[in-house]
């Protein structure tokens, strides 16, 4: 989940749901117990075509990274 979470489009609801099975509201649940509150991960949400997609922000140090890795 936390994969799709970091790819650089994000993801939506609706595939974290078929990727897990689990209820809308139990992947939004797990988005702000864990992914922001014991993870503290920033995590985005916006509108992208009219369908919300949520994306892990990069922290600043993997920014550098997947640039020098390329």
């Amino acid at each position: 989940m936390l994969a799709l979470l970091r790819s650089p489009d994000g993801c939506t609801i609706d595939a974290i749901v078929k990727a897990t099975g689990w209820q809308p509201h139990s992947v939004r649940g797990f988005f702000a117990g864990v992914v922001r509150k014991k993870l503290k991960l920033d995590l985005e949400s916006g509108l992208v075509d009219e369908v919300r997609r949520y994306r892990i922000k990069p922290a600043a140090h993997e920014i550098g990274k997947s640039a020098t890795a390329a």
